[in-house]
């Protein structure tokens, strides 16, 4: 009797996508190794989405929804901008590749559009030019993008030295900074020696970080009310 392959469905092919991202990482996700992993042929995803980047789109689309889902909408501009920040990364760190996949797609699915209008209602209040409130939203999200994304490829770098059973770098790196003068190395080598990059990735690093992004907001508001 010729065996009878899984009922699949939309939902369920968005699961198992989030599945294979998780253990292979973007760069190795595939169609086949999506259909492996749901135990079907791989044409027949193609009923429910046509090609690899339609599937991306869904995706993203996805994710929209959760941070649209997740977001507190209330408070003046800066306080919405503030939440919408942290609920992203929030959302982002707990979806893996989100963030890739939220920059290689086009905001040409529902939830993304109503996403990225949000971003927009946050600052629709302030004086700013309507030019300026999307440089604002795009300035923060590349940053809430960068910062995820940032930490999501430092964590894999160490799975991968932990999994080849590859000794941390630490001796060599103090070797190479005390082999180097003050003025080729000497703040660098302070803040290396004193662990300070090890706060590179944590919540007071992204609260600094978006601090700074909202003060040059304020700022240039504050010049338009001159």
């Amino acid at each position: 009797m010729k065996k009878q392959q899984p009922q699949i469905t939309e939902d369920k092919i968005l699961e198992a996508s989030w599945g294979l991202l998780g253990e292979e990482g973007i760069e190795k996700f595939s169609m086949r190794r999506l259909a492996d992993r749901l135990g079907i042929q791989a044409p027949s995803i193609y009923w429910y989405f046509k090609s690899k980047q339609n599937l991306y789109q869904r995706l993203a689309n996805q994710i929209s929804k959760i941070i649209l889902d997740e977001f507190s909408s209330e408070g003046n501009w800066k306080v919405q901008m503030e939440e919408l920040a942290i609920t992203m990364r929030r959302v982002l760190s707990r979806y893996p590749c989100s963030t890739q996949l939220m920059m290689m797609t086009l905001p040409h699915e529902p939830d993304m559009i109503q996403f990225t209008n949000r971003m927009l209602l946050c600052v629709e209040s302030t004086p700013l030019e309507q030019e300026q409130k999307l440089q604002a939203v795009i300035t923060l999200t590349n940053y809430v993008f960068y910062f995820v994304l940032d930490d999501y490829q430092h964590q894999r770098n160490i799975a991968v030295m932990q999994e080849d059973e590859v000794e941390f770098p630490g001796g060599q790196m103090n070797e190479l900074l005390d082999s180097m003068t003050e003025a080729q190395a000497g703040l660098f080598r302070g803040m290396y020696k004193s662990g300070l990059f090890e706060v590179m990735w944590t919540d007071q690093a992204f609260e600094f970080g978006l601090k700074l992004i909202l003060m040059g907001i304020e700022q240039v508001i504050k010049e338009h009310e001159k």
